[in-house]
Parts: C-alpha cells; sequence; structure tokens
C-alpha cells in the first residue's frame, strides 16, 4: 500500500531528513584514512542521537549497528567494524533517521585521501544517476521513468546498474511501497502522486551489475567481481509540479 503523506506528516519528515543530511555532513567533515567503519557508526550513532531523533537501522531485522559503512568492493549493507579505511578507498555510508514517528534516509560515497581517477569518475556519474532520475519528475509520471534514467546515464558510462536491490518508499516505515528499481522501461509503472515520499538511491558497479549477498553475515552485499560500487541516496517528496528533496 502507498501512503500518501499530509501536510503535517511531510513537516515531520523534513525533520527527520535535515537531520541525515546533517549528519551526512558530520561523517563527511570527519572521515579520514586510519579510522575503522565502526568508528564511523559512532560518528552516525552520536550525531543523530544528540538531535533527540533515533537511528532507524539499530536492531532493524538484527542489523547491529546505526549505519552501513560500504568501502570499495562492497554495494551496501556493510555492517560497521575493524576494518580499517585506507588512503584511496571510497565509502559509502548510508543512514536512517526516525523522530517523531517518520523517518528520512540518505545515503553519500565519501572519497578517501588520494583516490584514483577511476574510482572518482565513478562516483561522480553515481550522484548525476539521481540528479538525471529527478529531471521532469512530478505527479504523474511513471514510476520505472526513474530506473529508466539511471540506467541510461551509469551504462553510457559503461558500468552496471545493481538489479538486485532497489529504492522505496518512506515515511512511518523505513522501507514502504512502492519499490523503485534503478533500472526500467521508459512510460511504464504506476504513475506516480503528489505526497508520495520515495528514496531515489543508485547503486552503481564499475564493472558488472551482478552482486554477490554474504550468507555469512546476512547483510554484505559485493560486487561479483570484486570492482568498487558507489551509492548515492536522497528522500524525494513528490509534488505537483515537481519533487522537493528533502535530504539535501
Amino acid at each position: 500500500m502507498i501512503h500518501i503523506k499530509t501536510e503535517h506528516e511531510i513537516e515531520l519528515m523534513r525533520e527527520s531528513c535535515r537531520i541525515v543530511k546533517e549528519t551526512l555532513e558530520f561523517v563527511g567533515r570527519n572521515i579520514h584514512a586510519g579510522m575503522t567503519t565502526k568508528q564511523v557508526d559512532e560518528l552516525v550513532y552520536r550525531y543523530i542521537t544528540s538531535c533527540g531523533a533515533t537511528p532507524s537501522s539499530l536492531g532493524y531485522g538484527g542489523f547491529p549497528a546505526s549505519s552501513c559503512v560500504s568501502v570499495n568492493e562492497v554495494v551496501v549493507h556493510g555492517i560497521p567494524s575493524d576494518r580499517v579505511i585506507l588512503d584511496g578507498d571510497i565509502v559509502s555510508v548510508d543512514i536512517t533517521a526516525e523522530k517523531d514517528g517518520f523517518n528520512g534516509d540518505a545515503a553519500r560515497t565519501f572519497l578517501i585521501g588520494n583516490v584514483s581517477e577511476e574510482k572518482r569518475e565513478l562516483v561522480k556519474v553515481t550522484e548525476e544517476c539521481f540528479f538525471k532520475a529527478i529531471e521532469g519528475l512530478q505527479a504523474g509520471v511513471p514510476l520505472y521513468d526513474i530506473g529508466y534514467a539511471v540506467q541510461t546515464h551509469a551504462e553510457s558510462h559503461g558500468y552496471g546498474v545493481v538489479r538486485a536491490l532497489v529504492g522505496h518508499g518512506i515515511g512511518r516505515d523505513m522501507h514502504e511501497d512502492p519499490s523503485v528499481p534503478n533500472y526500467g522501461k521508459k512510460g511504464t509503472g504506476i504513475r506516480l502522486k503528489a505526497g508520495m515520499t520515495i528514496c531515489i538511491e543508485p547503486m552503481i558497479n564499475m564493472g558488472t551489475y551482478k552482486v554477490n549477498f554474504d550468507k555469512r553475515d546476512g547483510w554484505t552485499v559485493t560486487t561479483a567481481d570484486g570492482k568498487p560500487a558507489a551509492h548515492y541516496e536522497n528522500t524525494v517528496l513528490i509534488k505537483e509540479d515537481g519533487v522537493e528533496i528533502l535530504t539535501l
């Protein structure tokens, strides 16, 4: 069931999304080579809770941390650990915060130190995919136009578009209907409605689109060929005449 948000609910979501945005900015100012992914997660927990919010990921389906911290070949859902972040790594940090019953969700991929031009380009194109996806987006547009825009831009650069994981609706729950794939046929899918809040999150691989799910921890998703991946996500409000990016 797709939930159309009231003006009051949207105001509550703006606050949770503001906290997510500021948390990612805080991480961006403090993440550096030599720290562990667990220390990154500690930054996330400290900032979110200081705002009177709750990290939605902590305990979600048994997930043991406040954020997903995914390095290089880890696409998403990296469990914070003692893995040390190295100079030249790219690190995606994906967080969700809940306040007053509503969630905000966003992810950024950070460049650590002397990152290769190849990785920099991947991160740049992944962010561009998001902004391509929201061009002309408004009520009445078919859902899969989003994925078509992401796929077209990513594949024009020779990258793989992850199919096994998708974006999603968001509101009172971290994951709501509809699913928002990063691939698709233009002109198909349900028509978007004003008041819908969705997470658009390109997950783009330098090589193959195929991924592996770690059966040991039940969470970590890696590229099938071991090449790097990047992730960029925002919570987006659909309006009659466009969109509002709630986490920017």
